[in-house]
């Protein structure tokens, strides 16, 4: 047999792989490349390659939740509302997908004091279908505008669609802490809600006796979760975290109902 034949018949029979057999290896591997992607929790179309580490995470987040911290991360690890990967040596790795998971968690206990429990509920019909309208459009973390964490009186009005005058009466009434001549973006939520009322002719005045209830009452959850935050043990302190967001949810659920039972009283 010449070399030129036995070099063809190595490559039908040999080590050398066929081109035909390579290029069906390819096609094969981009479909279940595509079904994995299909059959992938939410958010989809980000990366799952786990390539983050817990101090990269904490650097993505950290502009947008800046009491983030490592108890933090570990304690949603333990409620499974995230499952980073451990490399042989124990270490966690986190994927971008990840990332926006718990950014997720985090603006959901933030602006909505949801508790853990009904957030990882909304996680699972998330997971479940993936592709509704309904959900949260995800956002690479430490992408796009960063989050604005100061307001000015005037920015705090443009986004409330309240006036500026408006605004300095809230801060006056005690209504807005300022700091600097700023205030932080919750300002934008009360000042909008405060406007609302205004139209029924509710003054900010009139709300003081509100802010105050409320300072008590995040003056009693500072109380219960105290012993809590005050240990060394990143889980402990990240329960109190947790136990803050759910007490206060369940502070604004109270607060509701008696609203409406006194209006309903009112016949």
């Amino acid at each position: 047999m010449t070399a030129g034949a036995a070099r063809d018949h190595r490559g039908v029979h040999g080590g050398t792989e066929p081109r035909h057999d390579r290029a069906h290896e390819r096609t094969r591997d981009d479909h279940d490349a595509a079904q994995d992607d299909l059959d992938a929790p939410w958010p989809r179309g980000i990366s799952r390659q786990p390539t983050m580490r817990i101090s990269d995470v904490l650097r993505a987040l950290g502009q947008e939740f800046p009491s983030v911290s490592h108890s933090k991360l570990r304690f949603l690890e333990e409620q499974g509302l995230i499952e980073p990967v451990r490399t042989p040596s124990g270490y966690r790795q986190y994927s971008q997908a990840d990332v926006e998971r718990l950014r997720f968690v985090l603006t959901e206990q933030r602006d909505s004091y949801m508790p853990l429990k009904v957030i990882k509920e909304r996680l699972a019909a998330m997971d479940a279908d993936p592709d509704s309208a309904e959900h949260p459009a995800p956002r690479l973390a430490g992408t796009g505008s960063p989050a604005r964490r100061r307001w000015t009186a005037q920015a705090v009005a443009e986004a409330a669609g309240v006036t500026e005058e408006f605004v300095h009466d809230l801060a006056q009434a005690g209504l807005l802490p300022a700091s600097g001549g700023t205030f932080g973006s919750g300002a934008v939520e009360v000042a909008r809600i405060a406007g609302a009322l205004a139209e029924f002719g509710v003054e900010p005045r009139h709300l003081r006796s509100y802010r105050t209830a409320a300072d008590r009452q995040v003056a009693l959850v500072d109380q219960v979760v105290a012993p809590l935050r005050s240990q060394h043990a990143s889980a402990a302190r990240g329960r109190a975290a947790s136990m803050a967001s759910d007490m206060g949810e369940l502070f604004t659920r109270l607060h509701a109902a008696w609203v409406r039972q006194g209006i309903d009283d009112l016949g």
